[in-house]
C-alpha cells in the first residue's frame, strides 16, 4: 500500500490557445478539469499501473468535495481531513508552441486543530513497510517543519518515506533521512543556494552531497534530458524518451508514482528506474494532469535507454 499526502490539492483547469496575449482578450479552447496536487497525481499514476494507494491531506468547500468524488469514481480510496477553507483551482494555459503558463491560487488556509487532525489520522494508518509519499507545497497555516515531523512519526513505526518537496520544507525534512527523494534540477540547485549552468558531472556531485545527509536512494529529474538515479554510490543516467510531448505538467509526479509503485511491488532498482522513465515520458503525452495508461507505459518501456552506470 502507498499512502500519498497532499496538503495543497487543487482542481487543475487546463486550456489551450494559439498565443497568450497579455492585457488583451484570450479565447480558451480544449478546456478540461482534473483533480490535482502532487500527491494526488502520484496516486493517479499508481492506480493506473494497478497498484493500491490511498490519498490523504486537506480538502475544503465544493472544489474539495469534487476532488473526493472524482477520486472515488477513479476507484482511488481517500481519507482527507475536511477543512473550513476552500480548495484552490489552478489554471494552466498551453500555447501553440506548447509553452505552459500556470496561474495557481495560494491554496486553502488550515488551523492548528486541522493540522493535528491530519497528523493523528496518518499516525493511525502507519504500519511496517507502508510507503508514504510526501509531496507538494505547504498550505497556509502549516509551518516548514511539518514534513520533518511527519517523517519522524512514520519512521518511528517503521514506515518508509518518499519525499518530493522544495524550499525550507525540503531542507528540514531531508535531515530526517527519508528513504527516497526526487528533486528536479532547479530544486537541487535551490537547496545548495546555486544558480547558473552546471554539467552532468557537477549535478552528480551535488546529488552525492545531498545523499550524504543519510538518504539511500534518489532521482534527479532532468526533463527532456532524462534523469539521474542514485542507489548508494552507484549512479545511473537514463536518457529522455522521444515522445509526442503535449505538456510537462505531472511528469515528475508520474515518475514518483512509478518509483513508489515499484517499491511496493518489490521490483529491483533497475526495473524501478526503467519504469520511472517510461511513466514520466508517458505523462508528457497526456492532456492536463491525466496519468498515462498502463498500456502506454509498458509500450514505452521498450524505448528506455540507459546511457551509463558508474560508481560515484
Amino acid at each position: 500500500m502507498v499512502i500519498t499526502v497532499t496538503l495543497n490539492p487543487a482542481l487543475d483547469k487546463t486550456a489551450e490557445l494559439q498565443d497568450l496575449k497579455v492585457g488583451a482578450l484570450n479565447r480558451l479552447q480544449q478546456i478540461r478539469t482534473d483533480v490535482g496536487g502532487k500527491g494526488i497525481n502520484v496516486s493517479k499514476m499508481i492506480s493506473a499501473l494497478g497498484g493500491d494507494t490511498i490519498a490523504t491531506g486537506f480538502v475544503g468547500g465544493g472544489s474539495g468535495e469534487e476532488i473526493v468524488q472524482t477520486l472515488e469514481r477513479m476507484e482511488i480510496p481517500t481519507d482527507f481531513v475536511k477543512v473550513q477553507g476552500v480548495t484552490r483551482t489552478n489554471l494552466k494555459v498551453l500555447d501553440k508552441g506548447s509553452r505552459l503558463t500556470e496561474l495557481n491560487e495560494p491554496g486553502v488556509s488550515v488551523t492548528e486543530k486541522e493540522v493535528e487532525e491530519l497528523l493523528q489520522k496518518i499516525a493511525r494508518i502507519i504500519s511496517r513497510d507502508t510507503i508514504f509519499v510526501l509531496s507538494g507545497s505547504l498550505c497556509q497555516g502549516v509551518d516548514s517543519e511539518f514534513y520533518a515531523r511527519l517523517v519522524r512519526a512514520i519512521h518511528q513505526q517503521a514506515g518508509r518515506v518518499f519525499l518530493d518537496v522544495d524550499g525550507e520544507a525540503f531542507h528540514a525534512a531531508v535531515k530526517e533521512k527519508p528513504e527516497f527523494v526526487k528533486p528536479n534540477k532547479h530544486e537541487l540547485l535551490e537547496f545548495f543556494g546555486l544558480n547558473g549552468e552546471f554539467t552532468m558531472t557537477d549535478l552528480q556531485e551535488l546529488c552525492r552531497q545531498l545523499m550524504a545527509y543519510g538518504i539511500p536512494r534518489m532521482a534527479l529529474s532532468l526533463g527532456a534530458e532524462g534523469a539521474l538515479f542514485f542507489d548508494g554510490n552507484v549512479c545511473t543516467k537514463g536518457a529522455g524518451l522521444k515522445v509526442n510531448a503535449h505538456s510537462s505538467v505531472g511528469a515528475g509526479d508520474s515518475m514518483m508514482g512509478a518509483f513508489a509503485y515499484a517499491a511496493d511491488q518489490k521490483m529491483s532498482w533497475e526495473e524501478s528506474t526503467r519504469l520511472a522513465l517510461a511513466a514520466s515520458a508517458g505523462a508528457v503525452t497526456t492532456i492536463g494532469t491525466k496519468a498515462p495508461a498502463k498500456e502506454l507505459v509498458e509500450s514505452l518501456l521498450t524505448q528506455v535507454k540507459i546511457e551509463y552506470k558508474e560508481k560515484c
